[in-house]
């Protein structure tokens, strides 16, 4: 008898231990957690929300300003190294890289994605390009390793490498794509959501937009070299013109939000601290001077300065507008002449008009048409590509052109007409005129990027237009403009010695540091 019970316990306890493993491991899973994470949404992530800010680039290129030289106002009008001002440009990167690099593990060793792969490396390569511009030498080889390869301290990499590879993957990851591969509907730019003016459904349409974006990113990198290096900056360029860049609006890389549940953050603050921010004088009578159709939707006057949210329908007429002095602050303003004084809840002076292009519903523009074709009439103007003046003339106008065509993308905005295209273009100011192309081109990219402050101030630093005078409030820029942004004060203390690394082959982690391509 005993020996049947014991060869009982040895046939079931087995079974009982293999029934007990089942019930632990379903008590212990939670049926709600996410298992897997489809890359293409990642991408989606990756796609908005990364822009610029406008109390850090938009200020130092003196298209906004904020005049209070008091608390969490303070900055670049007063050329100060405010860590809340530098620091959200550093973590608006921050998530959308995490998403790109997850996804791209998800993707390691497939053979059905490879399209959705490197639209993902051309995306990156943007996001990169904007940091290292912003900021110089960041975290790039090591970066987003903390889950992967649990690297949470990265090193800095040198500025110029990263372009170098930069260069390398645009080029690599526009000729792998393939118009008979994948389909990525969730691509926020030309995927089945996409706004309908950019949308396919189809991998070979989707293919040939993000063929043409890669290209345009090429060129905008080419173009950086400018200063440093002229005869690699031609040769890229040459490169990506032939190649093919974006030829119309159709071929824009931007995304629309809705305004309430996905909406620009920062756009937010202009209107609910809007008492802080007004539109800085050298933009103001930039679009004044030549009566720019665009300033009507760009500029507002309200009767509340603190209170702009209340007043729907403000005054737009581009000659009642008045931008604020360069590094004048609010108290020398409320004082009165020579400056406009104070009204109601604010200053009297114009702001952002947060009702179109800083409404939370407008859309980000991150690599346009417009844009694209300004760059290359800068190129024809300096010989990289083929025409001339001619041709430098072509795309000059067709940027125009093109920027004032996509403000009807905008809420709250009617399109701009032909007439007032053409009367703008005619103007003595504004018609091409082959001395001062160099200086026109890159005032209209100065115009053209009022919502990419990365681009506005990276172009600027490039360009050396438009020709802005320095702010002199205090001598902590020697006379000259802000060239970088600093390090969040983050780095210092919890990567202290990349950091220390990274500050010493800037020069110094100062504003006044420069970029690799951004040559005295």
């Amino acid at each position: 008898m005993i020996k049947e019970i014991k060869r009982l316990l040895l046939v079931c306890t087995p079974l009982l231990l293999a029934a007990c493993d089942k019930d632990f491991e379903e008590i212990n899973t939670n049926p709600y957690a996410i298992t897997s994470v489809d890359p293409g949404l990642l991408l989606a992530g990756a796609q908005r929300s990364h822009i610029g800010n406008w109390t850090a680039e938009h200020t130092i290129v003196q298209q906004f300003v904020s005049p209070y030289n008091t608390g969490a106002t303070v900055g670049f009008n007063f050329n100060e190294d405010i860590d809340d001002v530098s620091n959200p440009k550093w973590d608006s990167y921050t998530g959308p890289l995490k998403n790109i690099i997850q996804a791209m593990n998800l993707l390691e060793g497939t053979t059905t994605q490879l399209n959705l792969l490197n639209i993902l490396r051309i995306w990156k390569a943007q996001i990169f390009m904007g940091l290292v511009d912003a900021y110089g030498d960041v975290p790039y080889f090591e970066a987003g390793k903390a889950v992967s390869d649990v690297t949470f301290f990265p090193k800095y990499d040198d500025d110029a490498a990263i372009y170098l590879d930069l260069y390398k993957e645009l080029k690599e990851a526009t000729a792998a794509l393939n118009a008979s591969g994948d389909y990525v509907p969730s691509d926020l730019f030309y995927g089945s959501k996409a706004q309908s003016s950019t949308r396919t459904a189809n991998a070979a349409d989707q293919v040939a937009k993000w063929k043409k974006l890669g290209n345009s990113l090429l060129l905008r990198l080419g173009m950086r070299y400018s200063k440093v290096d002229a005869a690699k900056a031609q040769s890229i360029v040459s490169e990506a013109f032939t190649a093919g860049v974006m030829a119309s609006n159709a071929d824009n890389a931007y995304v629309k939000y809705d305004g309430t549940l996905f909406l620009i953050g920062d756009n937010n603050v202009l209107r609910n601290f809007s008492q802080f921010n007004y539109a800085a004088e050298p933009f103001v009578n930039q679009l004044k001077s030549t009566n720019d159709p665009r300033g009507k939707f760009i500029l507002a006057n309200f009767n509340d300065p603190g209170n702009v949210a209340a007043q729907a329908n403000p005054d737009t007429v581009l000659a009642n507008q008045f931008g604020v002095p360069i590094g004048v602050n609010d108290s020398k303003i409320a004082a009165g002449a020579p400056y406009r004084g104070t009204r109601a809840g604010g200053l009297n002076y114009s702001q952002i008009n947060v009702w179109t292009i800083a409404s939370p519903a407008a859309p980000d523009f991150w690599v346009t048409y417009a844009q694209t074709s300004l760059l290359l009439a800068e190129a024809a103007k300096r010989g990289w590509i083929p025409g001339g003046d001619a041709t430098a003339k072509t795309f000059y106008e067709n940027g125009i052109r093109a920027n004032m065509e996509s403000f009807a993308l905008y809420p709250g905005t009617t399109p701009i007409t032909s007439g007032e295209v053409a009367t703008y273009l005619a103007s003595p100011e504004i018609a091409y005129n082959s001395a001062e192309a160099l200086k026109q081109i890159n005032t209209q990219y100065w115009i053209v990027n009022i919502r990419n402050g990365t681009e506005a101030f990276a172009n600027f630093r490039r360009s050396g237009y438009p020709e802005l005078a320095p702010n002199l409030f205090n001598d902590k820029l020697n006379g000259g403009f802000a060239r970088r942004l600093s390090y969040p004060n983050v780095e210092a203390s919890s990567n202290t010695a990349n950091y220390n690394d990274a500050a010493t082959a800037m020069g110094g982690d100062k504003i006044t540091s420069r970029v690799f391509w951004d040559t005295p």
